[in-house]
């Protein structure tokens, strides 16, 4: 909410400069994001009147003025402004001033022609302004006073950023309330006196929707000028309060929300139908809003409604087709009381609200609607003139405030700080919270502005309000604390991290909510969890993969040029269960462009499969996973593996499928792998052995296999009947070509054995080369010769 500092100080002032008020105001929780000078600095800038207008000799467009500055002496002005004129009074900036961007005004000579000085327009002074031109002034406006002060531009700006439970502080007369409260200054709100009907013209209402709208008023005024100007008084707290002056019936309902926190409405009496009737919206009915959508109405929508028509939304908007004009001579005001409920989360689904929507859907006080009524029929009368009838009064269901108690023991034990009865019973009067103490227990009734009053506790932060949160003394807690227990057969899961960060990736961080595309694409998933209540329409769905995420910073990383990216990411997914919704954690990586960053002693090469899967061996380290030949929605047919670790499928390894390289609009297909997190962190207790003393014993084995024969299926073969003295078995040559038949392929392992207790003949080494052997021609493999 913005208001004016000066409109502020009119109902409460405090002994408190700007930036006190403003430190006062956040640490009571009415946050304040921004102050700002209503206009930018100036000086010299006077109210003149203009005695004299006459052609200058040597230019068409310019004029020879002669002003009255207050001085007692006329002062020549030259004047290019379309709309000088003898009579008006404007601001003048005579010698010696400084305008907004360090603009000094110098005596000079224009065409020949001495001018002392300036006549200013609004733009020049950084006010805002309509007229092309001078800013004109009123009639009465005093020759020779500041500028500054009679426009009330030494003001300030506030913004505050209102909590949702807070709804009474979105209004002049809130703060001021909460300000007296918190300085004890004065509090000096606008008297409201009852206006005596002078004509006997009503409308009956009735409420039909009873526990939407808890209490409605409307009153009839008659032969009303609503095209009559609204004072610069009242257009200039509008403007300071964000809001542009439109007419002045509508102003003064803005005015109204604004002062009193109670937003109205005003119909064009000429246009209504019969009597006003609230009530639910019926199937098939439709209203043009003031904003000029046409909203096509459900039944859980409340309605302000005549004999014939819908005329507004209740506490959202009104119709375009009753709304006052500047035509309109007799109007129906209205004041209502809507309940949250029955108005939170409707603008959200017609996709547009209001400041009156904002207001109703966090609570607006249920006992204003009558002042707010009065307040604005004095408002028009005084300035659009007329006559008005009586107000006509529907009440139904209002909300009831239950009594809270606060117990003055337990003060001390949330807050820390020891206060007594009477401090406390000091503070809760202050805020205007109506309460009897017995036995040292507070019976508080909250009053019909506060909504969020329901618990002890919430009474418990009013006195903190007040105390002031800077003199709760800030003690250090003390306690006992120790480490606790890793287990040895889990791996923290920062240690992941820094192991993959030491391999060149980067950690993001990427949504859980992301675009149904994303689903279908990357996991083949057309049933994905749809959320009710989306922040945004691409991010509607939960994941099932972390690769829509990396993909998508991909994506973001090459439209900035960046042509190595390495990327992984450790976060939950979420998969529908058996019993209703699994959050498994995986981890996944990409790697995308050369192997390695730009250098003079490495050929560019661009990351393939191997690169990938070499990090995924050391992110398993020291557990040794199997590959195996797989398909998934995300990879290329022919270069994407299932990870099995003890027979059970782990994750996936692979490049990215063409087809989705071409619709994300990739230069090439980034190599990924996507593991489940709990495979990855377990590892197996270690187990202390001696280091043997003796040399290890290394043997070649070449076999011929056939194509179609995995080296994971041979090496888990060979883990079958592996001797005791074998310590590594690896593959360190794949051979096709001259010497081997088409169809078969050559691999070569490297078999280290050694002993602990002796050194290893060939009476030990020939066995166990014998059962590698054995056990690799059950796959049909031969000893290349």
């Amino acid at each position: 909410m913005q208001f004016s500092e000066q409109w502020l100080r009119s109902w409460v002032n405090p002994a408190l400069n700007t930036e006190q008020l403003s430190e006062l105001l956040t640490m009571a929780g009415l946050e304040v994001e921004e102050t700002a000078a209503a206009a930018p600095a100036f000086s010299g800038v006077v109210i003149a009147e203009v005695k004299e207008c006459v052609k200058h000799e040597n230019a068409d467009r310019l004029r020879v003025t002669k002003v009255d500055v207050g001085t007692g002496e006329l002062v020549q002005i030259v004047c290019g402004a379309p709309n000088v004129a003898v009579g008006v009074r404007v601001p003048c900036a005579l010698p010696g001033a400084v305008l907004p961007g360090d603009f000094k005004i110098k005596p000079t000579k224009m065409r020949g022609v001495e001018s002392n000085g300036m006549l200013c327009s609004g733009k020049e002074l950084g006010v805002p302004e309509d007229v092309d031109g001078l800013m004109l002034l009123p009639a009465d406006a005093p020759v020779g006073q500041s500028i500054r002060d009679y426009l009330g531009l030494d003001d300030a700006l506030f913004t505050l950023k209102i909590t949702p439970n807070r709804a009474d502080s979105l209004s002049i007369r809130g703060i001021a309330r909460e300000v007296a409260a918190l300085t004890g200054a004065e509090l000096k709100p606008v008297a409201i006196a009852p206006v005596a009907p002078s004509i006997d013209d009503t409308r009956p209402v009735k409420i039909a929707a009873r526990e939407a709208c808890g209490r409605y008023l409307g009153r009839v005024l008659k032969g009303v000028d609503a095209a009559a100007p609204t004072p610069s008084w009242m257009r200039q707290r509008l403007e300071r309060s964000g809001l542009r002056s439109i007419s002045a019936i509508v102003d003064i309902t803005n005015y109204i929300l604004l002062e009193q926190g109670q937003p109205m409405h005003a119909f064009d009496l000429a246009k209504l139908d019969g009597g006003i009737t609230v009530r639910m919206a019926r199937d098939g009915e439709s209203l043009l809003c003031l904003n000029e959508k046409t909203v096509e109405l459900k039944a859980g929508h409340l309605v302000i409604a005549d004999d014939a028509k819908v005329l507004a939304i209740g506490g959202i908007m009104g119709g375009e087709h009753s709304g006052v004009t500047t035509a309109s001579r007799d109007i129906f005001l209205e004041s209502a009381f809507f309940a949250p409920e029955a108005i939170a989360g409707k603008a959200r689904e017609l996709g547009f609200g209001s400041d009156s929507s904002y207001r109703y859907e966090r609570g607006v006080d249920f006992e204003l609607q009558r002042d707010a009524i009065e307040r604005a029929t004095r408002l028009v009368l005084d300035i659009c003139g007329g006559e008005a009838g009586p107000v006509v009064e529907e009440v139904a269901e209002l909300p009831k405030r239950q009594a809270v108690k606060l117990r003055v023991a337990r003060v001390p034990k949330v807050l820390g700080v020891t206060l007594s009865a009477e401090e406390i019973g000091g503070m809760l009067s202050r805020l205007g919270l109506a309460f009897t103490l017995e036995d040292e227990v507070f019976t508080v009734q909250a009053p019909s502005f506060r909504f969020d009053i329901e618990i002890e506790e919430d009474l418990i932060e009013e006195v903190a309000r007040v105390y002031g949160y800077n003199n709760i003394p800030s003690d250090a807690p003390r306690s006992g604390m120790r480490m606790l227990a890793q287990p040895e057969e889990k791996r923290p899961v920062d240690q992941l991290r820094h192991l993959l960060a030491s391999r060149d990736y980067q950690e993001v961080v990427s949504y859980a909510f992301v675009d149904e595309r994303w689903e279908r694409d990357f996991a083949g998933n057309d049933d994905a969890i749809r959320l009710q209540n989306p922040i945004a329409s691409q991010m509607s769905v939960m994941r099932s993969t972390l690769i829509g995420g990396l993909v998508d910073v991909l994506v973001g990383n090459i439209n900035r040029k960046h042509p190595r990216v390495r990327l992984f990411e450790v976060a939950r997914v979420f998969q529908r269960g058996p019993d209703g919704f699994d959050q498994p954690e995986k981890v996944a990586g990409l790697a995308w462009g050369p192997r390695l960053s730009e250098q003079w002693g490495a050929k560019a090469e661009r990351v393939d499969f191997f690169d990938v899967k070499a990090d995924v061996e050391a992110l398993l380290h020291p557990v040794r996973a199997e590959y195996r030949k797989a398909a998934h929605p995300a990879f290329h047919p022919g270069r994407c593996a299932e990870v099995r670790v003890d027979g059970k499928a782990v994750g996936v390894i692979g490049e990215l499928h063409p087809q989705w390289v071409q619709a994300y609009d990739l230069p090439s297909a980034p190599v990924l792998f996507e593991l489940d997190l709990g495979s990855v962190v377990v590892r197996s207790r270690v187990k202390a052995q001696s280091v043997s003393k003796f040399q290890p014993v290394r043997r070649d084995l070449a076999l011929l296999v056939d194509e179609s024969v995995t080296v994971a299926q041979v090496l888990s073969a060979f883990a079958g009947k592996r001797a005791q003295i074998v310590t590594d078995i690896a593959l360190f040559d794949v051979y096709r070509g001259k010497g081997v038949a088409e169809g078969k392929k050559s691999l070569a392992f490297s078999v280290l054995m050694q002993d602990n207790s002796r050194t290893l003949t060939d009476e030990d080494v020939e066995p166990a080369m014998q059962a590698l052997l054995e056990a690799a021609s059950e796959l049909g493999a031969q000893l290349r010769v």
